[in-house]
């Protein structure tokens, strides 16, 4: 359903001045291809709020159609704010500077008696809107006079050299980090440098305030209404392979060319290309990579297959972030409740010919129970969870060198495929040196069936002893 064509039909309302204080803040969660815009401009018609854009490469400049960014006439029908006024060339925009201008726009809307609605799908984005989680570090100038992001430079060390001085710094932070985790690492080195308070004790300052919890600081807004546009796994699958197929259509080629040539081709030269910061990191332009690189320099046969495979890349990888995306969600919201976290309002879009009656006015329902200050009669999501669960605990695994914070994640990654890889590829080798041996000496002791029912037993107990 396109947003236009929806959003026509719902008449404007004239304001909510005088009720202020209840107004809520809405925000539309929602993995890609839910149809959060579109529910978005809906409810920006119906109630005359106004669209705050929750999404880390919206912010940009260019790349409209792989960004996935409302159009002009959108635009038009309901004000949108905050897409669109970043260089592309900036590399060094940070959730900090989102957060800043987001947070003064909302509270101007509600100066205003409108309704702002926050929709997209940057997660740490909504999280430093909704939370007081994040922590304001100073960018730094350099003779002349360019400004510097300081985790941008870090980035550029060693990871193990940065995990090391994080160490002497900030101990209890670089036990929670991986020394492959070079961008965390990065990141609470800068707050120490910038501050000269460890990035550690910054969290326990926001755990305390009033509100606070483990999870980070108060909330922000006082009444936020939060939407959860949720799909079948393999209705939305098929639903994102038809978007991007889609947006072949509208000339996404055509918009990646053009971009490549205007500001990454001088990179690539000088083999200078950044495909993890700014705009260059959105999803769709690194995985056509190949394709744009030699596009005119190898047979049409080579360049058509290289074309295939980035399609196929983006399709893949815009369906596990829809589902990194709801893990979020539940891992943020449902299994995690306290004072801290607003209720979660589910909506399923599984079925767009019932938008209408399964979507549309259940939020305008919920919404309106919000302004009036009465609870929604619709359910809040609820998800079962172990309050005896620490979130904290702290697990080391040898065998895929990974730490793992958390005995949730620490039980999930012992059931993943990677670990699961790694223990059989451990086990193998094990094995292949029994095997060696037995072969020299010929001895009953070398008997495989028992050495790899000794391996996994040992590995166990290793693995127990490394937490």
């Amino acid at each position: 359903m396109a947003a236009a064509a929806a959003a026509r039909a719902v008449p404007v309302s004239s304001g909510f001045r005088g009720l202020r204080r209840t107004l809520p803040l809405v925000v539309i969660l929602g993995a890609t291809g839910t149809g959060k815009s579109t529910l978005a401009l809906q409810l920006g018609q119906r109630l005359g709020g106004e669209i705050v854009s929750a999404d880390s490469m919206q912010v940009y400049e260019g790349l409209d159609i792989i960004t996935n960014k409302v159009s002009a006439q959108e635009q038009k029908m309901c004000q949108h704010h905050m897409i669109s006024f970043v260089d592309p060339l900036v590399t060094s925009y940070t959730v900090v500077d989102f957060r800043n201008k987001a947070t003064a726009l909302i509270e101007d809307i509600f100066a205003r008696d409108k309704i702002p609605i926050v929709v997209g799908g940057t997660n740490y984005y909504i999280e430093s809107l909704l939370w007081k989680v994040l922590i304001t570090t100073k960018p730094q100038e350099m003779g002349t006079g360019k400004v510097v992001d300081r985790k941008v430079e870090l980035e550029k060390e060693d990871g193990h050299e940065l995990h090391k001085r994080l160490s002497q710094v900030d101990p209890e932070m670089a036990a929670k980090l991986h020394p492959h985790d070079k961008r965390k690492v990065a990141r609470s080195l800068q707050v120490f440098e910038e501050t000269g308070i460890s990035h550690s004790e910054f969290l326990h300052r926001q755990h305390a305030e009033e509100g606070g919890g483990p999870l980070g600081g108060p909330l922000r807004f006082p009444n936020p209404c939060i939407l959860w546009l949720h799909a079948d796994q393999a209705v939305l699958d098929e639903r994102l392979d038809k978007r991007v197929d889609d947006m072949l259509a509208a000339g996404l080629l055509e918009e990646l060319r053009g971009f490549h040539r205007r500001y990454n081709l001088k990179n690539i030269s000088e083999n200078s290309q950044d495909y993890q910061h700014g705009i260059f990191q959105s999803i769709g332009f690194k995985e056509f990579h190949e394709y744009l690189t030699t596009e005119g320099k190898c047979t049409p046969e080579t360049s058509n297959q290289l074309l295939k495979k980035g399609i196929e890349a983006l399709k893949q990888v815009t369906k596990r972030y829809a589902r990194k995306q709801n893990r979020w969600v539940k891992n943020r919201f449902l299994s995690r409740p306290g004072p801290s976290v607003p209720p979660v309002y589910g909506l399923e879009v599984s079925d767009v010919s019932k938008w209408e009656e399964s979507v549309l006015e259940p939020a305008l329902n919920i919404v309106q129970s919000f302004i009036q200050g009465h609870k929604p009669t619709a359910m809040p999501v609820k998800m079962a969870y172990n309050e005896s669960e620490n979130k904290r605990s702290y697990h080391m695994c040898d065998l895929c060198d990974r730490i793992i914070i958390g005995d949730r994640e620490w039980a999930a990654h012992l059931k993943s495929k990677s670990h699961l890889h790694q223990l059989k590829k451990r086990r193998r080798l094990d094995l292949d040196a029994v095997s060696a041996t037995g072969s020299q000496s010929n001895s009953p002791d070398c008997d495989p069936e028992r050495i790899e029912g000794e391996s996994s037993g040992q590995h166990n107990q290793e693995l127990k002893a490394s937490v």
